[in-house]
């Protein structure tokens, strides 16, 4: 042994439950360096120690001479065979040996799960000789990930990712659950990539009943999408002024008070105290925001203290901050924390207006939003700006299309179903103006509504929407790619 390599002898480690017959088969030793007790685990190759973790009391060490290319350690016990374990530090690695009767092969990285990948490929060509590999991992969302990235190296069906109730092996066997380590080993699943399933994965979910989603306030909405579903995206696009705050907030009260459930609303441009009256509003059929003769403060308490009562609101206060990274924190604490399940946003377009790239900006933040409402099974119902059309201003009652959302490419690709909203607000006639023709634009779900429309009238007593038939309007001239399911 070099003269800069510590020495000392194999004992047992009480604390850690292991014997001294495991640390001296694996030359895992206790010695001195500076007069303080250390423990010494030697990596050897060809016979020689060629590096040495040197780990102080806590959690501290260091190393002496070099792990580059010092290989796995206890690498040098083992010759290809069926089957080897993995571990993510020394002590596991003897933890799985001990209570094999130290007969199978069982190796560890280096470095832990930040150098796992890095070590393992390095090692690879010697790992794959053997028939199955193991990774048996801590727990933790580090380890598990280190594990999942690990796996990617392997031939395909070779590797096995091993799961433990408890965070790793040794506190395991410090709680006297020996036999699990060895029966998590057995029972370890040949590691298949995220995103890939089977029948058998998906059969559970795929016989159960099809049901109806969750209804629209808009009665013919909910007919011709089958309801809403969680996981899905909605967007929603109309000019300036045309109505599709109000829209909004009158689906939110449905959402929340009629149905029970829990919103997280994120209006960007408009403080909680306003967007809290027009809430109230809806609810009592009063406009709050107001200020006429309309409405009493009684009305106003009372209907704020119902909605207060549901506990289903939740409003993101956006002063100082409209930036997607903290928006999409802030909901990803209410969909784990308060089990929120519907987001609605206004406006898409204020996440990306700092951007330098405003396009490329939507279109990342796009597809975040729909990785967001997959993965943690919530609807989101976003609000997006318009460009200005070639033809009659949105304003006036221009058609809505798809090419006109701001960030469409990826809208039309990540959305589920898209909505445009047509008023003019200029017409001489005041049915007129407050008419409202709601344009279904896209449907992933079957493709049957794309294209349909919904009449929409305001009273402007209570605020609220309601359908109506559509007021006889010229024909539009159908333009290519409109009102396809393309997307």
């Amino acid at each position: 042994m070099s003269a800069e390599f510590l020495h000392g002898q194999p004992q047992a480690l009480t604390k850690r439950g292991l014997s001294e017959d495991t640390c001296a088969k694996f030359r895992y030793t206790v010695g001195e360096h500076h007069g303080k007790p250390v423990q010494i685990a030697n990596y050897i190759r060809d016979g020689e120690v060629v590096a040495q973790k040197v780990r102080y009391a806590g959690k501290e060490f260091n190393v002496r001479g070099s792990l580059k290319g010092a290989g796995l350690y206890g690498q040098h016990l083992w010759s290809p065979g069926r089957k080897i374990v993995v571990t993510e530090g020394e002590i596991d690695c003897l933890t799985v040996s001990q209570v094999q009767d130290n007969k199978w092969p069982v190796v560890s990285v280096p470095n832990g799960a930040q150098g796992a990948r890095k070590a393992i490929a390095a090692e690879l060509e010697w790992l794959e000789k053997f028939e199955e590999v193991v990774l048996l991992f801590d727990m933790d969302e580090v380890g598990q990930s280190a594990a999942q990235e690990c796996a990617l190296l392997f031939t395909p069906g070779k590797c096995k990712i091993a799961h433990l109730p408890m965070k790793d092996p040794n506190e395991m066997l410090l709680a006297g659950k020996a036999r699990d380590i060895i029966t998590a080993i057995w029972n370890a699943k040949v590691f298949r990539p995220d995103g890939i399933v089977t029948f058998g994965d998906i059969k559970e979910k795929a016989l159960s009943a099809v049901t109806q989603g969750l209804p629209w306030f808009l009665p013919t909405l909910t007919a011709a999408t089958y309801g809403r579903r969680y996981g899905e995206s909605y967007f929603f696009g109309a000019g300036t002024g045309v109505g599709k705050t109000d829209l909004f907030t009158q689906e939110i009260v449905h959402t929340a008070i009629d149905l029970n459930e829990k919103c997280g609303l994120f209006y960007l441009e408009q403080p909680p105290v306003e967007t809290g009256k027009r809430v109230a509003g809806k609810l009592a059929g009063r406009r709050f925001h107001v200020p006429d003769d309309s409405w009493s403060q009684e009305e106003l308490t009372d209907a704020f203290e119902k909605v207060e009562a549901s506990g289903n609101v939740f409003m993101y206060d956006s002063f100082g901050s409209t930036e997607w990274a903290t928006v999409l924190a802030k909901m990803k604490y209410l969909a784990a924390a308060e089990g929120v399940k519907h987001f609605f946003l206004d406006h898409l377009t204020a996440l990306a207006a700092a951007e330098e790239d405003e396009r490329k900006a939507l279109e990342k933040i796009t597809a975040e939003i729909a990785s967001f409402a997959q993965a943690n099974n919530v609807c989101m119902y976003v609000i997006s700006h318009l460009a200005t059309p070639e033809g009659k201003p949105h304003e006036e009652g221009g058609r809505v299309m798809i090419r006109h959302f701001k960030g469409s490419r990826a809208i039309g690709f990540w959305a589920h179903f898209m909505f445009g909203l047509e008023r003019d607000q200029q017409a001489e006639d005041i049915a007129v103006r407050q008419h409202t023709t709601f344009r279904i634009l896209k449907d992933r779900f079957t493709g049957q509504a794309t294209g349909k429309t919904i009449g929409l009238g305001y009273d402007v007593e209570s605020g609220r929407l309601f359908e109506q038939e559509l007021e006889e309007s010229p024909m539009f001239p159908d333009e290519p790619g409109e009102g396809s399911n393309d997307f």
